[in-house]
Formats: structure tokens, sequence, C-alpha cells
């Protein structure tokens, strides 16, 4: 089944070039294009594509207009592109806050070498969104909505079972969707929250600071972007630097993060996987670690040495998902001791940690 597309951008060349390289792939058919926010709205509305590529700064409407008018009539999975600055960060959280799923860099060249590789990884995501994603209209921040019980609970018999002890740590990986669903759970989560967070979400290193702190201006815990030699503090939640690689080092109270380069070859910056294998070291049965909405498997490795050690794993349902891909990994290997609807997973965090 052809995945349909709608490239929306003021500027003719740069349609032209994301309508090259979509059309490339015989999985991909870009039906229209429109060259600002109000025309795409109409063309939305009645075309009704399975994905969308958006412009953010467009004369007439702007991305971020349509996009939360695109949400709130005809929710479609739309990929924003930005720049990788400061100013692009903000506009681009703002973007998904409005209902944006995903985002890609507007110059190509800063996450592809050549154009045939940020061909492919463009082709890879829309391929993605148009047969995994899962669309509902927004939640509007610092409201709750309904909790529906889709609680599950599986004991595999060749894993370890979990401890039942105390969370020393709540550790969460996501990736696709992510913005929106940790600011879901930690918006929820109380000021005297008696264990340390840390976060581990698939973005560029020029978007954390700033994530970071509007999740700070938004939740009554402490959120900040982590560094070298914090140290893991009750009510604090510290999120892995993009680009970058986080691990926990140390032995008992003097428990510190280490920020260190990728190595070559890593896919993923940072790493779930690599932050869960360290955590597995440090807290073997005392964490709590949940995998949240996102594209690929990062984080499954990582869940399966927690579990391997006596550690207790969630997953964010389907139903919930952006992209079910990282959760699902961790289900389909039997590692999941519960798998929540995102709404039902700040609750759960509380109740269990205590």
């Amino acid at each position: 089944m052809t995945i349909r597309v709608l490239v929306v951008d003021d500027s003719g060349f740069f349609r032209r070039r994301v309508t090259e390289m979509l059309d490339s792939d015989p999985a991909l058919e870009v039906i229209a294009q429109a060259e600002n926010g109000e025309e795409a709205i109409k063309l939305v509305a009645s075309l009704k594509p399975d994905v969308v590529t958006m412009d953010i700064e467009m004369p007439v409407l702007d991305g971020i207009s349509a996009t939360k008018k695109i949400m709130a009539a005809t929710p479609t999975p739309i990929i924003m592109f930005s720049s990788l600055t400061t100013d692009g960060a903000k506009a681009t959280l703002d973007a998904l806050d409005a209902g944006a799923v995903d985002f890609l860099p507007k110059r190509f060249e800063d996450i592809a070498k050549d154009r045939d590789e940020a061909k492919a990884l463009l082709c890879k995501r829309v391929r993605d969104l148009g047969t995994k994603g899962r669309i509902s209209k927004p939640r509007v921040p610092g409201t709750r909505t309904a909790t529906r019980s889709t609680i599950q609970t599986t004991t595999p018999a060749t894993l370890v079972r979990t401890s039942g002890s105390k969370i020393k740590l709540v550790a969460i990986g996501t990736s696709t969707g992510g913005p929106v669903a940790l600011q879901n759970v930690l918006t929820q989560i109380p000021a005297e929250f008696p264990v340390p967070i840390i976060l581990i979400q698939h973005m560029p290193g020029s978007f954390t600071p700033a994530f970071a702190q509007r999740l700070d201006k938004q939740c009554k815990i402490t959120i900040k972007e982590a560094a070298n030699g914090d140290l893991l503090t009750p009510g604090t939640a510290l999120l892995a630097p993009g680009g970058k690689q986080m691990v926990l080092e140390g032995r008992g109270g003097n428990i510190k993060i280490s920020i260190r380069e990728s190595e070559a070859g890593m896919t993923y910056k940072p790493s779930v996987d690599l932050s869960f294998d360290s955590v597995a070291e440090i807290f073997p049965r005392e964490t709590l670690a949940i995998v949240l909405t996102g594209m690929g498997a990062d984080g499954c490795e990582g869940a399966k040495k927690l579990k391997q050690k006596g550690s207790e794993i969630w997953a964010q349902d389907e139903d919930s998902c952006v992209v079910y891909g990282m959760p699902a990994a961790v289900v389909d290997a039997g590692l999941a001791t519960k798998v929540l609807d995102i709404n039902a997973v700040a609750p759960e965090i509380i109740k269990r940690v205590g």
C-alpha cells in the first residue's frame, strides 16, 4: 500500500527537492504540495494524506499554527522541518506541542554525509510514520485526560523475576513522540518525589537544553540537561545531552553522571541501551525502567540486562504511542511487567515508588 504524502513549504526549490526524494521510494507518493499553512489545511481536509512534511516559517499561516488546526480537525502524522539553532529548537518544540510527531533538520547536511543518505533517512522516517503512526488529538499542556485501564502483566519464566524491592531510580527512554509523552508523565510527578529520574530522549544536541528548560518550567520537580559529574538527586530528572552518551558511575551514595562522546558507528546519540546498561550495574534490583514511544528497538537490550538483574520494566501501550517501535520490542521480548496507556504511566510510577 502506497503512503500518500503532502509536502508543505514556501520555497518552491525545497518542495521540489523533498518531492524528488520521496518519489524515489516506491512505497511513497507525493500527492500534492502547499506553499503555506492555510493551503495545507485545505489540502489535508480534502486529500486525507497519510503523512505531511511541514515547514515552520511560512507566509499567510505558519507551520505551527497550521499544525494546531490540522490536528484539531483532521489528525495526521506531521514531520516538521526545522533549523538546528536555539530558536529552531524552541520553534520545533512548539510544533511538537501543537501535535507534530517528528522533526528533521532543514539542512540535510546536518544529518547526512551525502544526498543518498539524506534521502534514505527522510524516506524511512516518512514510511515509519505512514505505516506505524498512531495519531490522536494533542493533549493541552497542564491538563489530564481520563486514564484507560490498559495495564497488562507478564512474568516470563526464562527471566529473573523482579524483586519487588524499593525503587531507587526511575529511568525513561524514548524517541519519536517522546517530547509530548515525557511532558505528560513528568508534569504529573509531585515536587517531593523521593527518587532521582534519568531521561534518554533521541534528540539533537542543540535541542536538549531548550527541551530541559521547557520541562523544568512545566513541572513541579527539577528538570535539567545532565552534565558530567552531576549527582543523582531525589526530585530531579536529568536529561541526556543530545549527540552524546550518558552513563552512571560510582557506588553507594556517590553515584554520578558521566557524559561521553559517542563511539564511531553508534546509531543513537544518546543511546537508551547504553544508559540502561550502566544503570543495571549500579542499581541492579532497584530500578524502574520505562520505554515510551519511539521508532526502532533502542532500549530493548538494556532492558533485558536490567530485567535479568531483577529490575522492573514497563512499556507504553500501542494505542497511545505515536510509533509503537521501541515499546513493542520490549513487549515482544517478554520484558515488560506492565504495558500502560501514557496517561497511566505517572500515577503508576507514583504508586510503585511510594
